[in-house]
Parts: C-alpha cells; sequence; structure tokens
C-alpha cells in the first residue's frame, strides 16, 4: 500500500497539469460587481459562480438571509430585489448588478421593527426562527402583489380582482417552508400586518 501511495504521488508530482487543489482561478472566471443591498452600494469581486445567497451571506455577512435546502424549495433564502422575491439560492449574483436586493436586515431593527416584524412577534409567526426572514420577505412581497392585482392559484377567476384572504395568504406563501409549523400565525401576522383583523 505504501509503495503505491508513492507512486500516485510522484506521478501526480510529474503532471504539471494537475490543479493545486487551493489554487485561484484566474480573471476571467471572476467579475467585478457592484451591489446595492439595503439602500448601500458594495464593490465585490466575484467567482462568476457565486450566487446571491452566498454573496450576502459570505462576502457581505449578512446573515439573516438563511441557507435551507439550497435548491430553492424551502424559501428560507428569500429576498427582495426590486420589489419582486427571489430565492437567493437560485440566482446569481452577477445578474443583480444595477437592482436594489432588500434582506432581512435592511427591513427593521431591534428597537425599531419594521411593521411585518413586529406583527409576526405578536402573533408567534415562528418557533425556532431560522425560516422567519425568508417568510417576513416573502410576506411583504406578498401584500404587494395582491396590492398589484397580481392572481394567484387561490384568486379562481383570473378577471376577478386578488383579495386578501387567509387562501390567498396561504396559496402565495406555499413557497415558503416553515419545519416548526407556524402556518397559522404566519397568516394572522401577515393579515395583521395588512390592516386586516385575523
Amino acid at each position: 500500500m505504501a509503495a503505491t501511495a508513492a507512486a500516485s504521488l510522484a506521478v501526480g508530482a510529474d503532471n504539471p497539469t494537475r490543479a493545486e487543489p487551493n489554487a485561484k482561478m484566474d480573471g476571467q472566471n471572476r467579475t467585478r460587481v457592484t451591489l446595492s443591498v439595503n439602500g448601500k452600494n458594495h464593490d465585490l469581486d466575484l467567482d462568476n459562480r457565486t450566487t446571491l445567497l452566498d454573496a450576502l451571506r459570505e462576502h457581505l455577512h449578512l446573515t439573516g438571509t438563511k441557507k435551507g435546502c439550497d435548491h430553492g424549495q424551502c424559501g428560507a433564502c428569500t429576498v427582495i430585489v426590486d420589489g419582486r422575491r427571489i430565492n437567493a439560492c437560485l440566482t446569481l449574483a452577477i445578474m443583480h448588478e444595477e437592482e436594489a436586493v432588500t434582506t432581512i436586515e435592511g427591513l427593521g431593527q431591534p428597537g425599531n421593527l419594521h411593521p411585518m416584524q413586529a406583527a409576526f412577534v405578536r402573533h408567534d409567526g415562528f418557533q425556532c426562527g431560522y425560516c422567519t426572514p425568508g417568510q417576513i420577505c416573502s410576506s411583504l412581497a406578498v401584500l404587494e402583489e395582491i396590492k398589484a392585482n397580481i392572481p394567484s392559484h387561490a384568486t379562481g377567476d383570473l378577471a376577478a380582482a386578488a383579495s386578501l384572504t387567509p387562501e390567498e395568504i396561504r396559496e402565495r406563501m406555499s413557497g415558503n417552508i416553515c419545519r416548526c409549523g407556524a402556518y397559522s400565525n404566519i397568516v394572522d401576522a401577515i393579515l395583521d400586518a395588512a390592516g386586516t383583523r385575523a
């Protein structure tokens, strides 16, 4: 075994095309990007394959946006880009230059919560809290979608106006998973933040 391992190392050492495990990529695989996040511009030098989620978490240290499934199935990474909610794990950071990205950190701070954050607290719309940043970002976009009369599967008649009902909210929020099962409280929080009694 020792002889085989030594032979393998010797072959690797003689092969100049073999990449070093920690070798830096050359400039053609990187892009200089300016991302506008929570109202501030950030100049970043990114690997072209960096997702928006990884840019936010690893480069800007905005860890409120969570990495859940990393496949766009759980909604934990939901952020708002130019007023629309997106799964940050499914999009590349370089695609969002000159767009306004809002994360949970851009909505409110302790002592000065956004009305949606305050509603989630009032209605106990979370348990472990892991998915809550994505739930809140998605909730804000849901209210804007309904206000803009964008139909969903729950709307029924596409000619009818979208209305703020528990059914409509549940349908629109179905891409955000809460493994703790706080769904009914989340719906109540959204209705409360929208000014409707739950």
